[in-house]
Formats: C-alpha cells, sequence, structure tokens
C-alpha cells in the first residue's frame, strides 16, 4: 500500500509543476500523471476501481466547502438560475442524448436513457477546480455554472431511484450490497426516513454546531480542530449513504447550513487540504483508467462519441446562455466549463452495471468516452483563457512568510487604486507600512517603483502575524474582492482582536455585509467621488456652491443613516423593499423641507425673520 502512495505521490510531484508551467493546470496535470502511470504506460498501478471510490470522497469534500461560501439568502437569490437553467440543461441534453441512442446507436430504450442520464451531467470537481483556480468562479459565467452543477448533484438523487426501475433482469439486487439500511421499507417511509434525516441536519448545524465547536476551540488544539471537521464531514457522508442518499449533497447541505457560522473559516482552512489531495487522487485515479487497447479497437466510434457529447452539451449550453442573457464571453465561458461528462457518471455506471441494464461493452465505452471528455475540458479552458480571456495574468509564489517585513504601525491589505491612496497619505505622516498584495501584476509595477510590497493573501493568519498583526494599531483592507474583504476581517478580529480595523466597501450590498459581521468602519469606494460630482452637477445647473454642498451633505447624511437602517432588513426582499420605499420618500422631504427653508431665508434679506431663520442658518 505505501508502494502505491509513493508512486501517485511521485507522479503528481513530477507531472502536476510541469503542467502548471506550461500552462495546462492542475487538473490536467494529474489526469496525465495517471495515464503515465496507469496499466497502458508505465504500468505501475493496476485497477483502480477501489481507489477511484475512495478519491470521490474529494468530490463530497469540495463541495461541502462550496456550501460553507453560500450563505442561505445568496442561495436563495439563486433559486431561478438553480432551477431554471440548471433544470433546462439536464431535462434538454439528457432528452436529445436519448434520442441518439434509441434512433442512432439502436440501443434499448433502457440503456438509452440511462446512457442520457449519465451523459447530461457535467464534472463537479474539474469545472470547480478550474474556474476557482482561474479566479472565474465569481464571474457571471462562473456563478452560472455553478448553478447547473448544483442542480445536477441534486439530480443525482432521483437519478439513483430511477435506474432500479430500468432494470430487466428478474434476479438482480440493488447495488448497495446491505450498505443502505432502509432500503427495505415501503417508499413512503424511506421518503419520511430521508425527510427525517436531512431535517435533523439542518437543525444540528443551525443549534448545536457553534456551541459544540466553541468547547473544542476553547481546548486550543489546532489538531482536535481539524479532527473534528472531518468527522462532521466523514459522519454526514456515511449517514446520507445509509440511508441512499447522494453524500455529496448531504455535506453541501451541511456546508450551507454552516456558511452562517462563526467557526465557518476555520472549517474551510481544516478541510481545504484534504479535499485537494483526495480531488487530485480522483483526478489521476480517472487518468489511470482510461482502457487504451478498448480505444484502440473502438477508435472511431469512441471519437466520434465524444466529438457528439462536447457537440451536444455546447450546443443546448450556449442556447440556454442566449436565452438567460449572460453577456459577451461569459457565453462561451459557460458553455466550455460544462461541455463535458463528469464523474458522477462513473457512480451511475457502477450501479448500471450491477443492475445489467448496459452490456459489458457498453459500459466500458460510456466510461471511455465520459473519462476523455473529462481529459479535454481543461484543455478547452485554456483555449479560452489565451483566445477570449484578456483578463488572465500569470501566477507566481507567495512571498516566504519569513520575508515578510513586520510593523508596528499599519498593515494594509491589497495595494491597487484604493490601497495606495490611503498607503500614500499615511506614509506622508510618518506610518511605518506593511503592504501586502495578491496581484503578481501590481506587486511587479510596484516594486519596479521602489515599493516594498509582499505578495501573499492576507487571509492567511500566520501571514497576517508575519506583518506584525500582534504589534499593529491598524491593518486598512483594501482588496478589490468582496468575500475576501469579509473573510480577512473575520480572521483578523478573531486572533488579533486588539487590532483596529478599517475596510474597503465595494458596493452598498457588500457595506450591509460589513455592518451585520461588526464591522462599522469602512467607506464605500465609488460614494464620496459620485457625492462629489453630484455637487458639482449641482453648481453647474445654477445652484450657488452652498446650497449645492449643503444638499450634498444633507444626502450624504440621510444616506449613511439609512444605510444602517437598511442593513438591518438586508435579506428579507420584502422588508427590504417596504423600507428602502420610505427611506427613499424621507430623503424626498428631507430635501425639500431644506429647499422650502432656503428660499424663505432668501426672501429675509433686509427684513427681520425672526430667531427661528437665523438659527435654520446655522
Amino acid at each position: 500500500m505505501l508502494e502505491i502512495a509513493v508512486i501517485y505521490l511521485a507522479a503528481a510531484i513530477i507531472s502536476v509543476p510541469i503542467a502548471k508551467r506550461i500552462g495546462l493546470g492542475s487538473v490536467l496535470g494529474y489526469l496525465l500523471a495517471g495515464i503515465l502511470i496507469g496499466p497502458y504506460a508505465f504500468a505501475l498501478v493496476g485497477d483502480q476501481t477501489d481507489v477511484m471510490h475512495f478519491a470521490e470522497f474529494g468530490v463530497v469534500m469540495m463541495l461541502f466547502l462550496v456550501g460553507l461560501e453560500l450563505q442561505p439568502s445568496r442561495l436563495w437569490k439563486l433559486r431561478n438560475a438553480i432551477i431554471g437553467l440548471g433544470g433546462l440543461q439536464v431535462i434538454t441534453t439528457s432528452l436529445i442524448f436519448f434520442l441518439i441512442g434509441y434512433y442512432w446507436l439502436q440501443l434499448r430504450w433502457e440503456a438509452s436513457l440511462a446512457i442520457a442520464l449519465m451523459l447530461a451531467l457535467s464534472s463537479t470537481a474539474i469545472v470547480l477546480q478550474t474556474l476557482s483556480e482561474k479566479g472565474w468562479i465569481k464571474q457571471e459565467a462562473g456563478q452560472n455554472a455553478f448553478s447547473v452543477l448544483l442542480f445536477q448533484d441534486i439530480a443525482v438523487i432521483p437519478i439513483l431511484a430511477l435506474l432500479p426501475l430500468l432494470a430487466f433482469s428478474d434476479n438482480i439486487t440493488h447495488s448497495s450490497g446491505g450498505h443502505n439500511l432502509i432500503e427495505h421499507l415501503p417508499a413512503y417511509g424511506q421518503v419520511l426516513i430521508a425527510l427525517f434525516v436531512i431535517v435533523s441536519i439542518v437543525l444540528a448545524g443551525k443549534y448545536i454546531s457553534n456551541p459544540l465547536f466553541r468547547i473544542i476551540a476553547e481546548t486550543r488544539l489546532r489538531e482536535l480542530f481539524t479532527i473534528s471537521s472531518l468527522f462532521l464531514v466523514v459522519a454526514i457522508a456515511l449517514l446520507m449513504q445509509k440511508i441512499g442518499l447522494s453524500p455529496a449533497l448531504g455535506t453541501f447541505l451541511a456546508g450551507v447550513v454552516l456558511a452562517e457560522s462563526e467557526f465557518r473559516h476555520e472549517l474551510e482552512v481544516d478541510i481545504e487540504p484534504f479535499k485537494g489531495l483526495l480531488l487530485g487522487l480522483f483526478f489521476i485515479a480517472v487518468g489511470a483508467s482510461i482502457d487504451f487497447p478498448l480505444l484502440g479497437d473502438k477508435f472511431t466510434l469512441v471519437i466520434l462519441l465524444v466529438v457528439t457529447l462536447i457537440a451536444v452539451k455546447a450546443l443546448v449550453l450556449y442556447l440556454l446562455a442566449l436565452f438567460f442573457k449572460l453577456r459577451g464571453n461569459q457565453k462561451l465561458l459557460f458553455t466550455l466549463a460544462l461541455a463535458q461528462g463528469g464523474e458522477f457518471a462513473f457512480v451511475l455506471l457502477s450501479l448500471t452495471s450491477s443492475l445489467q441494464i448496459l452490456t459489458p461493452e457498453q459500459n466500458k465505452i460510456t466510461t471511455l468516452v465520459v473519462t476523455i471528455s473529462m481529459l479535454l475540458a481543461p484543455l478547452m479552458l485554456i483555449i479560452y483563457e489565451k483566445k477570449f480571456n484578456n483578463l488572465s495574468q500569470p501566477k507566481q509564489a507567495f512571498d516566504q512568510i519569513e520575508e515578510i517585513e513586520a510593523t508596528k504601525s499599519v498593515i494594509i491589505a491589497g495595494y491597487g487604486r484604493f490601497g495606495q491612496v490611503i498607503g500614500r497619505l499615511l506614509a506622508s505622516q510618518g506610518y511605518h507600512l506593511s503592504i501586502l498584495d495578491h496581484s503578481p501584476r501590481q506587486i511587479e509595477m510596484l516594486r519596479h517603483f521602489g515599493n516594498k510590497v509582499f505578495y501573499g493573501d492576507a487571509a492567511n493568519r500566520d501571514l497576517l502575524a508575519a506583518a506584525g498583526a500582534e504589534e499593529a494599531q491598524l491593518l486598512v483592507i483594501a482588496v478589490s474582492e468582496p468575500d475576501k474583504i469579509l473573510e480577512i476581517a473575520y480572521i483578523a478580529r478573531k486572533h488579533y482582536p486588539q487590532l483596529q480595523l478599517v475596510a474597503r466597501a465595494v458596493d452598498r450590498r457588500h457595506a450591509y455585509e460589513l455592518l451585520n459581521a461588526g464591522i462599522t468602519s469602512f467607506k464605500r469606494e465609488v460614494f464620496d467621488s459620485a457625492l462629489n460630482l453630484g455637487i458639482e452637477a449641482l453648481t453647474m445647473l445654477g445652484n450657488s456652491q452652498q446650497d449645492s454642498i449643503r444638499a450634498g451633505k444633507l444626502f450624504s447624511d440621510h444616506d449613511n443613516e439609512s444605510l444602517h437602517e437598511l442593513a438591518k432588513v438586508w435579506g428579507d426582499d420584502q422588508s427590504y423593499g417596504i423600507a428602502i420605499k420610505q427611506r427613499m420618500e424621507d430623503l424626498q422631504q428631507v430635501l425639500k423641507k431644506d429647499r422650502e427653508q432656503q428660499d424663505k431665508l432668501k426672501t429675509c434679506v433686509g427684513e427681520d425673520c425672526g430667531p427661528q431663520t437665523s438659527e435654520q442658518d446655522k
């Protein structure tokens, strides 16, 4: 066993850096590593079925981490994309593949339907890993791709329930091999138990997890928290498996529930390394499982099927992108990201094999087609990056922690156009700065002009410590990503409570999130400049400069007051809509009353208007 572990690790160490170096990405590097050590290249490993079953747990962990990033309110906002876009993709693609299988390939209808449902699914592991790695997950295409993948993962549950109904052999038993503890119950009993388990996970995550994690955190044993995090994910996955549901869906649900937890970031940090390791193992196993002799015998058929798979899915996805009005190159990115088979096809193929829905040869060819399409998926995104994405930029390693210069004054996280203004002002007043940024291009430019800037992720607790967070007076969070700002603020408040924080708010919604997270010292990045330009516009329209400045101040004061009030109802669409309408009416009244008072004041020039007018003028 140790020998196999060494082979896998060595293959990854050699292949992944080379693949990254030449711009192929880590996913393709792992797949190539699997091909090299597989039975048809260097033959260093044999059958990878057991390894793949184990490595699929990396997908489970990945969905748990994805869930942690999705607060329920954000998930609710994605409901139209999840149900509409995801549902249309699965139904339309399945229908087309069913027709191809039944009428063109002359397969039995049961086999055609089973294969169609498998091929409608895309690779959650490859898509999310690649989009996250390239920084596209937050883009419009990335968010819509995630919505489709989420619907697909949910769809696996009814597909798993449907496949046994397609079985044609009278003596076939369910593939669970006794692992499903409730399969002997009637359908309504299984549904009730499944609902009970799901509700229990939600309630436990909401009301029990935080007190338990606080007890564990008070031990100050980091490894114990890591063990607890792993236990949480493994236990939920096992529980879902025992009742015949998708482990990935269960852990995703747990992640969504814990997204509001104060321990969200600790969980993310603890699970991330295991997720990366198991996903790498999964991709290596996929590469090693490619049956090259079968590919040689059925080369023309397999390649034709791969092209058909990619072309059909790409056509459906692009038409959906047009229908849902994705902008510009985002349509192409969305299309290429999802135009491949997925790892859940291997899970479903295992079931169809035991149920004898597919013949052994059909099973092997389908496996080969899905595997090759997954192998091509990173290449399609690389082509997009090279030809269509103008925002790509070279990546480099973070500076070593011991190289970072600590400060006792101010740490600035993010030194772009926003952070530089703050940094120059503070430096001109004699404050020593420790500056962190995670943009290689920005770092290179700033160092060229003699600025001492260190490359690293300020959400890393150890990095903040190296920058002097234990003794510094102030942390300025000026990065441009809203989620990263909240993450840095959370880490800093938790581990360095004495450190004062000021933050950049990207927009009004982000300001609400900062307020609800307890961060009150922030500035919206365009508000002041827009307000000053509005004051200038009033002056150009014939208002006196004094009146324009007064109107601007009234507007600013009212807007800041509204910001704090509206933050309390943010997330409740109905209450927020009522509150914002009321605040807008209040603003109109405030400005109208001020205009009337100013008009009255102007008519009093040279007259005795009483003490009230002069007091108002003050």
